[in-house]
């Protein structure tokens, strides 16, 4: 019997895979527990409007990420912060810091844990931060970190 799968189930098969599975096991198993349903014409095509509708919303967020990124290049986030001789910090400037800044200013949220920034920064300064916004969409931002 061929089916749909609705949700992902391990050992047989991932959600949206049309797969033969023996009859006991669809109705009996998968059927009653809305895991899978038998594989119609209309089941089908309905699937296969779920997954354009899906990639084209994917397509969507990649471009979002695009232009923020494109715009946050531009940016120079201001971060004050205690400072000693010689431009050394007392303490650091971490990522928590230039997401609060960066809201801030330019009114614009990003998670802190986006930011790849390997060290909390400890210089005066302008410092590049990376920043992921898509899995596929990586910027820079710019950081000036100027005494308090």
């Amino acid at each position: 019997m061929k089916v749909v799968f609705l949700q992902d189930v391990k050992g047989q098969g991932k959600k949206g895979e049309i797969k033969e599975i023996s009859e006991g096991y669809a109705n009996n198993f998968l059927i009653p527990r809305k895991l899978a349903a038998p594989a119609t014409t209309g089941v089908v095509n309905t699937l296969a409007q779920q997954k354009q509708a899906e990639l084209k919303r994917k397509e969507q967020e990649k471009a979002d990420a695009q232009a923020l990124g494109d715009k946050m290049k531009e940016m120079t986030v201001k971060v004050t912060a205690k400072a000693g001789e010689g431009g050394r910090l007392f303490g650091a400037v971490s990522t928590k810091q230039v997401a609060e800044a960066l809201e801030k200013q330019f009114k614009l949220k990003i998670d802190k844990r986006k930011m790849l920034l390997d060290d909390a920064i400890r210089s005066l300064g302008v410092t590049k931060v990376p920043v992921k916004l898509h899995q596929e969409v990586t910027t820079t931002l710019n950081v000036h970190v100027v005494e308090e």
